[in-house]
């Protein structure tokens, strides 16, 4: 069973058994031990009930292409990224299908350094190879060597944060960051109420995805029964998280990044910090308040983690929830959480009065068109908003006003677009979506 449809911008994902199979799992590892010719690499799974079968193919198919393997079992997609840099190995290969629903399961990849391997390089060839399945016999099969990460993973993201005398309440959404939190808070302190922390791949309780407001009821609800100081949660695989605050709010996910932003600043003055192209006046407004250099970039992981390593930055934010820190240039949930829970600790302050006066403009959410030809509409918006002050053409389009600025990105998998405003007034706001709406559409002038 070949389906190409499952390779993917960033990583690989199908339907199980239809899409994605073990059979399958284990030519992916015959054409990743090809094309990388790595000699060494970590593999890590999630909980989805798939991975028990799933591993062990993909490990065949490794070993039978010459690499020698590095098992660490269970694991949260950090954890992975933090075992390929920790073991200093040629790269790895996590079975995970992220957020997406129990029916699900597939693959991240990466290089050494866990610098990931994604549609833009090298992924599609890797595909490639595994439509051929032309696969020589080697001379020497790779070993299996089973370690353990999660004590060091732990200590890491707890050095030097606390939340002594909070009051937290966190969803694991029944997702892999359960697997490690009981023993990250036995570190950081604070009362935690758990809520979902049991793994269970077929998410019975609700989808592990923060970034929809649905997936964030249970957790709103825990919080005000218990009266809680702020709550957390993270994605199936524990690369994104969320937070809401003592009144009920979710804080976005470019807020979070200039809360982060200052912390990191604090210890690195002048470094360059990243944010992505839908995120707020107020992510670059705090870096520079806090010393730093902000720096614009393309949606992605892949794309950020590159940039990163580009410029020198020592921290990336997503308003999709990743966070990004160095010396690994990976996502970590966790380190997200630890600075969070330790700015709120040390201000003496409720996260709700931490973010008001963050919350200097009016912003969308995320907006999706369907939109059959996304060239044109996105010409007829560049030709309306030419005389723009700033107009930044990657990943799309921003272009910015003094008083108000728009993102317009196509999908890179569906014919939509993606619309992220922000303006001084909602008034103003209203008005510009509808101008950009009928452009959009097609009816605009």
């Amino acid at each position: 069973m070949f389906n190409a449809s499952i390779y993917r911008s960033y990583d690989i994902r199908g339907i199980v058994p239809t899409e994605l199979d073990k059979e399958e799992c284990y030519h992916i590892g015959r054409a990743y031990a090809k094309f990388t010719g790595a000699k060494r690499v970590v593999v890590a799974r999630d909980m989805r009930p798939s991975g028990d079968e799933f591993e062990p193919e993909l490990v065949r198919g490794l070993t039978e292409g010459g690499v020698n393997v590095i098992r660490i079992g269970l694991a949260t997609s950090p954890m992975f990224y933090f075992a390929v840099h920790f073991f200093g190995a040629d790269g790895g290969v996590m079975v995970t299908a992220s957020h997406n629903p129990g029916q699900y399961n597939g693959l991240k990849m990466t290089r050494a350094e866990a610098v990931p391997i994604a549609g833009d390089s090298g992924l599609m060839d890797i595909r490639d190879l595994a439509e051929k399945r032309d696969w020589e016999a080697v001379t020497q099969a790779g070993k299996t060597e089973d370690k353990q990460i999660k004590d060091e993973y732990v200590q890491m993201v707890t050095a030097g944060f606390s939340a002594e005398g909070l009051k937290i309440v966190v969803d694991a959404g029944n997702g892999m960051s359960g697997y490690i939190l009981k023993d990250v808070f036995e570190r950081l302190g604070g009362e935690v109420v758990p809520l979902y922390w049991e793994l269970d791949g077929s998410f019975p309780n609700h989808e592990a995805d923060p970034l929809k407001e649905e997936n964030l009821e249970d957790l709103k609800k825990v919080m005000k029964q218990e009266k809680a100081d702020l709550g957390v949660a993270f994605d199936g695989d524990a690369d994104r998280v969320f937070f809401v605050t003592d009144q009920g709010e979710t804080v976005p996910g470019d807020i979070t990044t200039a809360i982060i932003a200052k912390e990191v600043l604090a210890k690195h003055k002048g470094a360059p910090v990243l944010y992505d192209i839908r995120a707020s006046w107020t992510t670059p407004d705090v870096i520079k308040e806090a010393g730093g250099e902000p720096v614009m970039w393309k949606v992605g992981h892949s794309l950020i983690k590159a940039k990163m390593r580009e410029v020198g930055a020592k921290f990336a934010g997503e308003v999709s929830g990743h966070f990004f820190f160095t010396p690994w240039f990976a996502e970590s949930g966790m380190l997200a959480m630890g600075h969070v829970l330790t700015v709120v600790r040390r201000e003496g302050k409720s996260l709700s009065e931490i973010v008001k006066p963050l919350l200097r403009y009016v912003k969308t959410p995320e907006i999706n068109y369907d939109v059959p030809d996304k060239e044109a509409a996105i010409a007829r918006i560049k030709n309306q908003y030419s005389d723009a002050s700033r107009i930044f053409d990657f990943d799309g389009i921003r272009f910015e006003y003094e008083d108000w600025w728009a993102s317009v990105r196509p999908s890179n998998t569906e014919p939509k677009l993606r619309l992220n405003m922000e303006a001084k007034t909602s008034e103003l706001l209203e008005k510009k979506k509808a101008e950009i709406e009928g452009l959009i559409k097609g009816d605009g002038k």
